[in-house]
């Protein structure tokens, strides 16, 4: 396995084609794409990695596996009254669905329905605290203290996140959001700021492989059921081909990260800042595909 590591990030280093950084969220402009790491997190507890592994990144969509579980743990089932389980077949930030179909979002992984799981976490305390305790939820789940949130990266995502903001404010016209939009927002721009390295990522996302040994965060079937999201709409309108190329559930995020699941093996997060049409990281799904075709771990055998 570690051969096999050490290869994909030779395949990648040596890739003519590493994407492009996302633009609109300024701190993230800067962002050397001549960079790759990847990490695998088996359930007995080993580690394995390889290239840039231990470079923080800015987590960002990858963040909504999180918040989805926190979100979960506070309401239950209730939480699928106010957002459904659909994939969009759209763009992360489109309006066009949540419009059609009276502010319920497709998914809780398109940035309006991220922001109504963002809300359900929030509901009854303040921004702070919601934030310490999913910080906490994912130090716990990655063994990891030093797990922070990047302050540039969050003013820099409120400064600029005008879509967000009409999007919050559709679901506060349909009352599908409980507190204000500016507390919601500030909120949700500082949860997408988590900065983790593939070996902190890799860790964290351990809670969802279902084996005995691995941090017993959440029930079986709501680890099954978060897999389950992620399979179908982990990637936006590339979610998809990312299923038919890699065959695992993944969550992708325009930092250019992307957590993986091979659920009853390991735990896998992959960096790269390029990110391809999609918006999600050119060289971490080539990677992954690369790696799950060398594996075998497709859940479709």
């Amino acid at each position: 396995m570690q051969e096999l590591l050490s290869e994909i990030a030779k395949v990648a280093e040596a890739s003519p084609d590493k994407g492009e950084v996302a633009t609109y969220i300024p701190e993230l402009a800067g962002v050397i794409p001549d960079q790759f790491g990847i990490a695998v997190a088996f359930e007995d507890g080993r580690l394995l990695t390889a290239g840039d592994a231990e470079v923080p990144f800015s987590i960002q969509s990858v963040s909504k596996v999180f918040a989805l579980a926190l979100a979960l743990g506070r309401v239950g089932d209730q939480l699928w009254y106010r957002v459904g389980r659909e994939p969009s077949g759209l763009s992360f930030d489109s309006i066009l669905l949540l419009e059609r179909e009276d502010g319920i979002p497709r998914n809780p992984f398109i940035n309006a329905g991220a922001l109504v799981t963002t809300d359900t976490y929030l509901a009854g305390s303040n921004p702070r605290e919601a934030l310490g305790e999913l910080l906490g939820f994912i130090r716990a789940a990655a063994d990891d203290d030093s797990i922070h949130i990047n302050e540039k990266v969050a003013q820099s995502e409120l400064t600029t996140g005008h879509r967000n903001f009409s999007l919050a404010h559709y679901l506060a016209s349909c009352g599908n959001l409980r507190s204000s939009v500016d507390k919601v927002l500030g909120t949700y721009c500082h949860q997408c700021g988590i900065e983790m390295s593939c070996r902190q990522l890799a860790m964290a996302g351990r809670f969802l492989i279902e084996s005995a040994n691995t941090p017993p965060l959440v029930a079986a079937l709501r680890r099954r059921r978060i897999n389950a999201m992620m399979m179908t709409c982990g990637h936006y309108d590339g979610s998809g081909d990312f299923a038919f190329r890699v065959g695992l559930p993944g969550k992708s995020g325009v930092g250019g990260g992307i957590l993986v699941i091979a659920p009853g093996r390991a735990s896998i997060a992959v960096w790269s800042p390029g990110l391809n049409r999609y918006g999600n990281s050119k060289l971490g799904t080539e990677a992954m595909e690369m790696f799950a075709k060398r594996t075998g771990w497709s859940v479709f055998g």
